[in-house]
């Protein structure tokens, strides 16, 4: 009962926290409005211009289907990013040799530009829902090795050598005591990761036509029709959101339970 009664608490805590969000929210919004006073509909279209926009949009039931097939691709890149990057990134933390074997080419995976790997899918799996994913896994990948890496690399050692000599095994002090320590880099890593995928899904989907929301930004902008593509924007923007904290949050939260033990009284966040 007290564990359900922690997990409620944190549950609360975490909606309430969402008010500062939405004051940030808010100065964005009026600083999009002053910069539509100063330039204008046809450079920027107000907030309410582009809210009417997105409301018609989602009238539409097509809609909703367009943003969850996106959601969807950029989901599975992001998910064969993270088993990728994850596993890889393990290795590499407890083997220099393997880090140091991998990092140029973690680096060269940075450089390449999404443009690039988009045609390069384009070629390998044609002009599909394959190549979004793909795009999208590639881009993710590079970002989790580091994260699960960096978090291996950077574990407390004192701690697993006080395990062994409790006789605890290589796989239990792996899960207990090694990846515990590595969530602290790697959820963050996890957060860009998949910003990076709904990126490139949508920029992927552009290029490619195949449809999605990015079908629909490259029909907005054949058009020159502004506010349909920042209400498209916007939708992209909230599916993003609705996965980070529908889904990445809260497993963090279920994760890094001692973070809420770790606070000294009276330190509110």
């Amino acid at each position: 009962m007290s564990a359900l009664g922690d997990r409620a608490a944190r549950t609360g805590r975490f909606l309430w926290s969402a008010w500062a969000g939405m004051a940030g929210l808010s100065v964005f919004a009026a600083a999009w409005q002053l910069a539509h006073e100063a330039y204008g509909s046809f450079i920027l279209p107000a907030p309410s211009e582009t809210l009417a926009s997105m409301i018609a949009i989602l009238a539409d039931p097509g809609s909703w289907q367009l943003v969850a097939a996106t959601s969807l691709r950029a989901f599975a890149g992001f998910a064969a990013a993270t088993a990728i990057g994850t596993v890889s990134g393990v290795l590499a933390g407890y083997h220099p040799a393997v880090m140091r074997l991998a990092r140029p080419q973690i680096t060269l995976l940075l450089g390449v530009p999404p443009i690039a790997w988009i045609v390069l899918m384009m070629i390998w799996f044609g002009n599909g829902a394959g190549t979004v994913a793909a795009t999208a896994a590639v881009a993710g990948i590079p970002v989790v090795f580091i994260g699960a890496a960096e978090g291996i690399a950077g574990r407390d050692r004192g701690l697993d050598d006080m395990a062994r000599a409790l006789g605890l095994g290589p796989i239990r002090r792996v899960v207990r005591i090694a990846l515990r320590q590595m969530l602290n880099s790697l959820f963050p890593a996890l957060t860009m990761a998949l910003g990076t995928a709904f990126k490139a899904a949508i920029m992927a989907e552009l290029l490619t036509n195949a449809g999605g929301v990015g079908t629909e930004l490259a029909s907005a902008r054949a058009n020159l029709d502004v506010a349909a593509a920042l209400a498209w924007i916007l939708l992209s923007v909230a599916a993003l959101i609705t996965v980070e904290y529908g889904l990445l949050q809260p497993l963090r939260a279920e994760a890094e339970t001692w973070r809420e033990a770790a606070r000294p009284w009276g330190v509110k966040r």
